[in-house]
């Protein structure tokens, strides 16, 4: 049982005082004999190799039938003690590998190394703790005498384990091979455990150096206020390294390991602490690693407690970084998917708290601002209206920044709006109940590239008529004749001969539905699927169900995230290589090695020149000449001035009644998107109006992001898939 020795040499059991003579009486009429005491401690203590408990008491006690009998249940017990390494703090951080984003982790938890432990904490604990540490093979005889004379006449309890002995216990109730339940009862004092313990740390102490014992208990041990392990409790009470502390401090958190959560300083008893921070140091001093006058010294020091506690999940992160939660929240959304980490997504989320992983992720800081003023540009904190925008990276789908004007936190949002700032939605990467929103003529570009594919150049003309009577049934407004019959939104600007060029810049509806019917519309589904685009909504799952009659998909009526359509658009800026989008740059588990799922995932989708082709039509709606010069207008002309001339492709989109309002644009090192839109209310359109100052925005961003990269241009397309000759 555990004991604290307070200043005066008394000992106390832990939490309580010594008991009224009355009560001591009662409890001494009850207690088995002496002999039966006596002769269950040598039977122990002969089991544990301990002969010297065997030549100070008397023989007649303990008879030859006995010990043989206990032999036996001793060689019977376990030896092979499984010691996998505890839970540990995983931590997050921005691609400057130094900007911490948050932690995850059940316990407070960080292994290191003991050259990385101040030797005057090596020493405390081993002085609070079991100042014969060096001197014993596992089991202290000494001790353990003690404690039974201590026992057996009465006075407080007492429980003679060794650190060793301590660390068993920690190793045991922190082995996922065994039960809840066996891991409780690896806590519970019982002469059971205890002979497990010293049976296990015999075997443990042939194996292993003191020096690898103690540093296994210094980073297992519970120290109070949350801290596992000497890191962890470094960091909460001292805010600093074990490397940093200095005597008064390790004397301090050593005295905590008796009764951590009682007489820690933070939470229990400051007086506790203290008394056991002087018994600490007096303990040292006997061990000849202080002097005297070192120990007075530190025991009239004050506490000096400066905490730190690390944030824990994703509404933790910096107060003044709440726009990163939603990047976060994306990172675990990922780390769910990721077959390495787990079977299924409770284990990965298991393996995320407590693997002790460095996550390196792919936002910029610096990015991630830019994106975020940009978006509270158009619609601020206080708008019921979003601009989620996301940015990402050609050629690897990392993501550089996810951001949206709310605040990702769990705190209540005014009554009269409920929904907003506030929010733990996946605004801008979508998934968990969140399926994206209508990103109207954007999802033209599908239809381009499977045209492209089938061999039809962009020269592919077509007379555009203002409304097309299309081979869809249809019915109400919009339908000719029991036909579905889509129109152009500005006809005397849109309608005429056109081709994929002009079609794409002007955004002509009629060509691109026509296109659709040429190379079939499930042929385009096909294509928006192969460049990551997810149908996450219900209604767009049912119309993936009956896609041959999903006519209007190509004027984009199927529900998006930015980031799902950055990341396909991305696609085509990269030569038609596709990478699933990624969160992170590099993850290294608590022992260093890399992991392998922090590589991009990247096939090749469209062939280069397909991709350059589509390129070379999406440079029209920004204002940007093509390669063969057929540009003739486009919907975002002010976009190329915004990039100062740097080459440049995109498209616009504004769904039905425009309820949202999209734009998309890319170069050769980057990809964003932005989509106007009341997330919570469909019918609450945000009309055309706000269009140039979405474009805006995502021009603004991609400026700001590419003004250190060098300019790169597009390559052209060969003259066969422009010009079909």
């Amino acid at each position: 049982m555990r004991f604290v020795r307070a200043r005066n040499g008394t000992a106390r059991h832990a939490g309580r005082g010594a008991p009224a003579g009355g009560a001591r009486r009662a409890r001494r009429a009850k207690r088995p004999s002496l002999v039966r005491r006596l002769a269950r401690f040598v039977l122990c203590s002969i089991l544990a190799g301990l002969g010297v408990a065997a030549a100070v008491l008397p023989l007649g006690l303990l008879g030859g039938s006995a010990v043989r009998t206990g032999a036996a249940v001793w060689d019977a017990l376990p030896t092979d003690l499984a010691t996998p390494r505890a839970p540990q703090i995983t931590y997050v951080y921005a691609n400057d590998g130094k900007t911490l984003i948050t932690t995850f982790y059940d316990e407070n938890r960080r292994d290191v190394p003991l050259t990385q432990i101040a030797p005057v904490m090596q020493q405390a604990v081993v002085a609070a703790e079991d100042i014969r540490f060096y001197e014993h093979r596992g089991v202290d005889s000494r001790s353990v005498l003690r404690a039974l004379v201590s026992n057996t006449r009465g006075r407080s309890q007492q429980g003679a384990s060794t650190l060793t002995m301590q660390y068993v216990r920690n190793a045991l109730k922190n082995d996922p091979s065994l039960t809840p339940q066996e891991r409780v009862d690896a806590g519970v004092d019982t002469p059971a455990r205890k002979l497990r313990e010293m049976r296990y740390a015999v075997e443990l102490e042939k194996r292993l150096s003191k020096q690898e014992i103690l540093n296994r208990y210094l980073n297992i041990a519970y120290f109070g206020a949350g801290a596992y392990g000497i890191y962890a409790a470094s960091q909460v009470y001292f805010s600093k390294t074990p490397a940093e502390l200095t005597l008064p401090e390790a004397a301090l958190i050593a005295g905590l390991l008796q009764s951590p959560d009682a007489d820690n300083p933070v939470t229990g008893d400051q007086a506790a602490a203290l008394q056991r921070r002087g018994y600490t140091l007096d303990s040292m001093v006997k061990m000849g690693k202080v002097t005297a006058g070192e120990a007075l010294v530190a025991s009239a020091q004050p506490l000096a407690i400066k905490q730190t506690r690390p944030p824990n999940n994703c509404v933790a992160v910096p107060a003044q970084h709440t726009d990163w939660g939603f990047f976060c929240d994306y990172l675990r959304q990922w780390w769910g998917r990721q077959a390495e980490f787990g079977a299924n997504p409770n284990e990965r989320d298991d393996t995320l708290r407590t693997g002790g992983y460095r996550i390196v992720t792919s936002l910029d800081p610096g990015v991630q601002a830019t994106a975020l003023a940009q978006s509270l540009g158009v619609y601020g904190y206080g708008s019921a209206r979003s601009m989620p925008l996301a940015v990402v990276t050609p050629g690897s789908g990392r993501i550089l920044a996810m951001a949206v004007n709310r605040h990702y936190s769990l705190d209540p949002n005014p009554p009269q709006h409920p929904a907003y700032p506030n929010t733990v939605n996946q605004l801008v990467g979508g998934g968990s109940g969140v399926g994206g929103y209508q990103a109207g003529s954007t999802f033209k570009m599908f239809t381009m590239l499977t045209a492209l594919e089938a061999g039809m150049p962009l020269s592919t003309s077509f007379n555009a008529p203002g409304r097309l009577v299309t081979k869809w049934p249809g019915s109400g407004p919009g339908t000719c004749g029991g036909r579905w019959c889509p129109a152009n939104a500005s006809p005397s600007w849109m309608n005429g001969n056109r081709t994929m060029w002009n079609a794409f810049g002007r955004s002509v509806n009629t060509y691109f539905v026509w296109l659709e019917e040429q190379v079939g519309v499930r042929r385009v589904v096909d294509m928006a699927k192969r460049l990551g685009i997810q149908f996450r909504a219900p209604g767009d799952q049912a119309m993936v169900a009956r896609v041959d009659d999903w006519g209007s998909f190509t004027l984009g009526n199927a529900s998006t995230t930015p980031l799902d359509l950055a990341n396909a658009y991305a696609t085509v800026a990269a030569g038609g290589l596709y990478c699933q989008p990624l969160p992170v740059v590099s993850i290294t588990d608590a022992d260093g090695k890399p992991v392998g799922a922090a590589a991009p995932k990247c096939r090749q989708e469209l062939s280069p020149d397909v991709a350059a082709a589509a390129t070379d039509a999406a440079r029209c709606p920004v204002g940007k000449g093509s390669a063969y010069g057929k540009c003739d207008g486009g919907t975002a002309e002010a976009v190329s001035g915004i990039l100062g001339g740097r080459p440049i492709a995109g498209k616009t989109g504004s769904s039905e009644y425009n309820s949202t309002e999209t734009f998309v644009g890319f170069t050769p090192q980057l990809a964003a998107a932005g989509i106007a839109v009341n997330v919570d209310n469909p019918n609450d359109n945000v009309g055309a109006a706000v269009s140039n100052a979405v474009n805006a925005a995502v021009a603004q961003t991609m400026a700001a992001t590419l003004r250190w990269m060098p300019v790169q241009g597009f390559p052209a397309p060969s003259r066969a898939r422009a010009l079909g000759r």
